[in-house]
């Protein structure tokens, strides 16, 4: 008792001088729910991301030693080390669990990090609907289809609202009695199921490949990957094929077609064959996301229909309705 009260207080410290490494701007941006992420740049700028409002800069200026020392601090609080051997620290920040990326010379000119908040109150797929992000009929069918137990993969760029639309799409009626298994490098999603296993990479000691093979014998309804980047996209397609459907991924890409050639390209750093068929088996549904002005949109969401041996056979999920949103996104 006497050396787990030892820890708490040692973490408690870390906590405060990590905060006070943070300069006001930062502190107060960490503290504000209207903003999303937090950029310290190499030249000691501070950008801001807020919700509908894109990225500002602040008036305020973090020295390169004050970046310097916020990185070590964060790699500190998780038991890693920060010099220019260990240039790049990933981690979350104890307390809120925000998303850090700091990194070092000789990888970055100058000290520089970047902290991604998770979201204050999880949107639902109502929320876009009324705000407009997505079409109600591709809302309906979304719902349907995780109803169905369908694959569902959510593409899109960088800080695209991949993650979020996927925290809608756990929270949705229907599921809550389905014993879920999440596998992340960062902990970002939320799921409020009761029977939930959240599991989370560490380095190259557990990689996602390894969480994802270890995930079969959990016995899961639904397994769920946060992002998808490596060989194991592969063992994710069999495990989703061969009895556990109902499962949502998210990937880095340009389109919902570039979506599965990036599927392929990730399959093919595990397997020498090209593996058309198990992906177009695997995915029933592709959802693309795309950010405009600060903006996050459902911009596409076609099902998978089959593979004719050229290409994807692939149509609209929900016919026309789907291209209000484009035409929302291009004004």
């Amino acid at each position: 008792m006497a050396q787990l009260a030892r820890n708490a207080e040692t973490d408690s410290r870390r906590t405060s001088m990590l905060r006070t490494a943070f300069c006001p701007a930062v502190r107060a941006a960490l503290e504000d729910p209207g903003v999303i992420e937090i950029m310290a740049n190499p030249d000691g700028s501070i950008w801001l991301e807020k919700v509908g409002l894109g990225l500002t800069v602040s008036d305020d200026i973090l020295s390169a030693g004050d970046r310097e020392r916020v990185i070590r601090l964060v790699a500190s609080s998780v038991g890693e080390s920060a010099s220019s051997l260990s240039p790049i620290i990933s981690a979350e920040l104890p307390e809120g669990g925000e998303r850090f990326e700091g990194l070092l010379p000789p990888v970055s000119t100058q000290p520089c990090f970047s902290i991604r908040k998770p979201a204050a109150s999880p949107l639902s797929l109502q929320d876009y609907v009324e705000q407009s992000s997505i079409a109600p009929a591709v809302a309906q069918a979304l719902k349907d289809a995780m109803l169905a137990r369908d694959n569902i993969l959510i593409a899109g760029g960088t800080s695209s609202g991949k993650t979020t639309f996927a925290n809608a799409l756990l929270g949705e009626p229907g599921i809550e009695q389905d014993r879920i298994v999440i596998l992340e490098d960062t902990r970002e999603l939320n799921c409020q199921n009761a029977n939930k296993v959240q599991l989370r990479t560490r380095g190259d000691q557990v990689t996602l490949r390894d969480l994802v093979r270890s995930t079969l014998r959990l016995r899961p309804d639904r397994i769920i990957v946060g992002e998808v980047r490596g060989p194991e996209a592969l063992d994710l397609l069999k495990a989703w094929n061969t009895g556990h459907p109902g499962g949502l991924m998210t990937l880095h890409a340009n389109s919902a077609l570039g979506a599965l050639r990036r599927l392929e390209q990730l399959a093919l750093e595990a397997t020498p064959r090209m593996p058309h068929e198990l992906i177009a088996e695997a995915i029933d549904v592709v959802v693309f996301m795309s950010r405009n002005n600060g903006a996050r949109r459902v911009t596409e969401a076609i099902r998978v229909l089959g593979f004719n041996g050229e290409s994807y056979d692939t149509e609209p999920l929900a016919g026309r309705s789907f291209s209000l949103i484009q035409q929302g996104a291009s004004q």
